[in-house]
């Protein structure tokens, strides 16, 4: 594969291109306006030219990589992470924004090498290990040899993990930090229950909670207890067996609902203390855009919501949200930090190669694995 500059004097750097055979070319120092024209001409992606099952996603060898804006940063990709968004999106979650924009490449999480940067990145440079993890809405993902990141979806990625380990961890890890951090501002000695502590988000919300100091309460299936438990939470309840009313004899600060079905959402509100936060991950945005479009769906879901708020706000002083991932640049450095000392880490259950991406989904589906898939792409 060739890397190509509008400045000339191509250059090989193996810690990047190593066997491949890639290539990157630092700007002038003059350039600080344009950073690269087209560093990277195309490159392997998985694509999803329509909505369906698995066997839609396409791995093309002539994907075009755009030319890098100011802020941008290329990432040469070594792991990436499977999440439920990337499933529910290649069956149709999110149609009314993305149906008009296929093809699309799938994918949120990343850990590889910088290729190359924008003239305004600061931060980072060329052939730093780096990890991190693209807004829910991008449409150029990160399935890819390729993946374009701006300079606040990435950190450096701990010397401690592995690519394979480090990708599972951004974009879990960002969701949970937004709803508990960014919304709910738990901190030092406050309670905090979260409602499915097995997946990758509640597992990481559980440590992110152990880390600040916060007493934590989590349901889960019997599976996760002993690992729930062994990162710290103080109490793990099976939901398949035990009553969450009953078992659970406390009052929360927040409550972060993973699940987000009614009776999670009537028990979560319910726990929680007057002036708490509940934080769901289901919220009705999406849904509603895609049965009734944009231009209805979007009004009737703000109209929802806020209806919500204001119902809860009275009948049980407390603060409702819909929760989703959102960049910040302080939050991940704050998760690297964490997961260099071993405070936070997502087990990563099986890998695929990224040329058997139809496998890792069709086995995410059947729910064949329950824990994290990683698409390796060397």
């Amino acid at each position: 594969m060739r890397l190509l500059s509008r400045y000339g004097g191509l250059r090989r750097n193996a810690a990047v291109g190593g066997a491949d055979s890639e290539w990157y070319s630092p700007p002038p120092s003059n350039s600080n306006k344009l950073g690269f024209r087209h560093i990277v001409t195309s490159c392997r992606a998985v694509v999803l030219p329509r909505f369906g099952g698995p066997e839609v996603l396409e791995l093309r060898d002539d994907a075009s990589v755009p030319d890098l804006k100011p802020s941008e940063v290329l990432v040469r990709a070594r792991a990436v992470s499977v999440n439920p968004l990337d499933t529910r999106m290649r069956s149709g979650y999110g149609r009314s924004l993305f149906e008009p924009l296929l093809p699309i490449i799938l994918g949120r999480d990343v850990s590889g090498e910088v290729a190359a940067i924008g003239a305004s990145v600061r931060s980072l440079s060329v052939g730093q290990e780096v990890f991190g993890a693209l807004h829910p809405t991008a449409v150029r993902g990160t399935y890819t040899d390729y993946a374009i990141l701006s300079e606040d979806e990435l950190t450096s990625k701990p010397v401690s993990i592995s690519h394979v380990e480090a990708s599972a961890i951004p974009f879990a890890a960002l969701t949970a930090w937004r709803a508990l951090k960014s919304t709910a501002r738990i901190s030092e000695g406050q309670s905090v229950l979260v409602v499915g502590g097995g997946g990758a988000v509640g597992f990481a919300a559980v440590q992110l909670a152990v880390a600040a100091g916060c007493h934590v309460s989590t349901t889960c299936g019997s599976e996760s207890i002993d690992r729930l438990l062994a990162a710290g939470a103080e109490q793990a309840i099976d939901y398949t067996t035990q009553d969450i009313e009953l078992a659970i004899k406390r009052q929360f600060d927040a409550v972060l609902d993973t699940i987000g079905v009614p009776e999670t959402e009537r028990v979560g509100i319910n726990l929680l203390k007057r002036g708490g936060h509940y934080m769901t991950l289901q919220g009705e945005t999406a849904s509603l855009t895609d049965r009734y479009g944009l231009a209805i769906g979007l009004p009737t879901a703000t109209a929802i919501l806020l209806k919500k708020q204001i119902q809860y706000r009275y009948s049980h002083g407390i603060e409702y949200w819909w929760t989703f991932m959102r960049a910040d640049a302080e939050g991940l450095d704050q998760i690297r930090r964490l997961c260099e000392v071993g405070k936070l880490k997502i087990p990563v259950d099986k890998t695929f190669p990224i040329t058997q991406v139809r496998e890792a989904h069709e086995a995410k589906d059947k729910r064949h694995i329950p824990g994290k898939v990683v698409l390796e792409v060397d």
